[in-house]
């Protein structure tokens, strides 16, 4: 067996790529709104870390700063005897918590040796009860304070500052005042702080969120009215983009009108073209077929050429027709903004056959006909169509004619309905098919159905044949429908 190539492999490859492709690249509003709070989110996560960090260490600052004030007094207050031992006045401390025992604030005064490395506890505030505060080894100059944050009393967290003096003699004696406070009241508060803040942040989030929301709602409606403005279009109700779009939008709007225009001018040109050819090929075969019915007229003992030139006339009228008639609907069906109204066209139509069919006095009803109706097509195609159907109808109707419209759910459903014979199941098929005539007896080249469901087919519609509740056929138009 064959080793996978290269190729194959790369192809397997970019198709997994494609087939892992995010669920909402395609949707412009999505991208926006992700986009949007994902800034949000890390805006509000960085905000909250920034001051959550600048508060606690503003906090500490301050109490390292007041710490800093009780250090400085017990430095004031330290002192030696006349023995030569160091000693503090209680009394003279002003905060009452050196006085509580565990109160949280205390102070010491270690002896430390001449090398800095070992040091014995000489003096401590009553507040320490029968504990001490324990520091490691730690080179300091004279005066100069450091920051320790250890663990004192019953496990409290402190923050501890330590100061090297020298002081009485001999001159080698050092002491090591030590001041420590218990930080969970701070904490406490910084914790207090870090909860109002992610609060506020969650509320300022919800609100960026609906902003955000809200702006793009707001930024995307043009295409909301694009998209409005798009359906007009499309249903017939007006043949270019209207409106008033941002500025960044109109440019799109501008090209697609001339599109619109440019094809509507493309169709123009070619039914007008088809029509020009049209009347050209009619012209000749007119003559052809006046010269014929005159060969006809004459006394000549053989007509068969004259048969011959006016049956071909016939023929060649009715291809032109009904390819004229397809060429017209073809570049019409797919235009926009087409809209034309059943009831108007259905009545003049049926005008028109009453007075053709004059003689035969038949009863054409089409009253049933909604004036909201509309097909969202070409009125000749609708014209043709419907004409058509009502022209076979009188054809073969012994006494009633019936007209009806209905839309349901965009399509157009026009019947056309008689009391003649109908036509049979198995007839129904061919009686479709071009040229094809069930019966010769009477008038027509076979074309009137076929041109019907071929033009009804170019519109993404159908023509149906069945039994009318008169007894005769029923055609049944189905057309797409043009909104009110």
């Amino acid at each position: 067996m064959k080793p996978r190539t290269g190729t194959n492999a790369h192809q397997a490859t970019d198709t997994g790529a494609e087939r892992w492709t995010w669920p909402g690249h395609h949707s412009l509003r999505l991208r926006l709104l992700v986009a949007t709070l994902a800034a949000l989110a890390l805006a509000l996560l960085l905000a909250g870390v920034l001051l959550s960090g600048l508060f606690r260490t503003h906090v500490l600052r301050q109490f390292e700063a007041t710490l800093t004030q009780q250090l400085d007094q017990l430095t004031a207050q330290l002192d030696i005897d006349p023995a030569g031992q160091p000693v503090i006045d209680a009394r003279a401390l002003s905060d009452p918590r050196w006085q509580k025992p565990y109160s949280g604030l205390y102070w010491q005064l270690d002896r430390v040796s001449p090398d800095g490395q070992t040091r014995s506890g000489v003096l401590r505030s009553r507040s320490l009860w029968d504990s001490s505060l324990a520091l490691g080894a730690d080179t300091l100059a004279d005066g100069a304070v450091h920051a320790h944050e250890g663990t004192g009393p019953q496990g409290a967290a402190l923050l501890m500052l330590e100061r090297t003096v020298g002081l009485g003699e001999p001159a080698e004696a050092r002491w090591r005042l030590i001041v420590a406070a218990d930080t969970q009241d701070s904490l406490r508060a910084v914790a207090e702080f870090r909860g109002v803040l992610t609060a506020s942040l969650a509320v300022l989030g919800a609100l960026l969120v609906l902003a955000a929301l809200a702006q793009v709602a707001v930024g995307l409606s043009p295409l909301r009215a694009l998209q409005t403005a798009l359906g007009r279009v499309r249903e017939g109700q007006e043949a270019r983009l209207n409106g008033q779009f941002p500025a960044e939008v109109q440019p799109l709007i501008d090209d697609f009108n001339g599109v619109l225009d440019r094809n509507a001018e493309v169709v123009a040109r070619a039914r007008t073209q088809a029509g020009n050819l049209a009347h050209a090929i009619k012209t000749p075969l007119a003559v052809l077929g006046q010269a014929a019915a005159q060969s006809l007229q004459q006394a000549h003992p053989d007509h068969t050429l004259a048969l011959l030139v006016q049956e071909q006339v016939a023929t060649a009228r009715r291809q032109v027709d009904w390819h004229l008639a397809r060429s017209r609907a073809a570049a019409a069906h797919r235009l926009p903004g087409q809209r034309t109204a059943v009831a108007p066209v259905a009545e003049g139509l049926v005008r028109v056959m009453q007075r053709v069919y004059a003689a035969r006095a038949l009863d054409m009803d089409s009253t049933e006909l909604p004036e909201a109706l509309a097909f969202a097509g070409e009125t000749q195609d609708l014209q043709d169509m419907l004409g058509n159907l009502l022209d076979n109808a009188c054809k073969w109707a012994r006494s009633a004619v019936r007209v009806s419209a209905s839309d349901a759910a965009g399509v157009l459903n026009l019947c056309v309905e008689d009391d003649g014979p109908g036509i049979d199941d198995t007839a129904r098929t061919t009686a479709l098919a071009r040229g094809t005539r069930l019966d010769e007896t009477v008038p027509g080249s076979g074309l009137g159905l076929a041109i019907v469901d071929e033009l009804a087919q170019l519109y993404g519609g159908q023509l149906r044949l069945g039994t009318s509740a008169l007894g005769g056929l029923r055609a049944e138009l189905r057309l797409p429908a043009a909104k009110a």
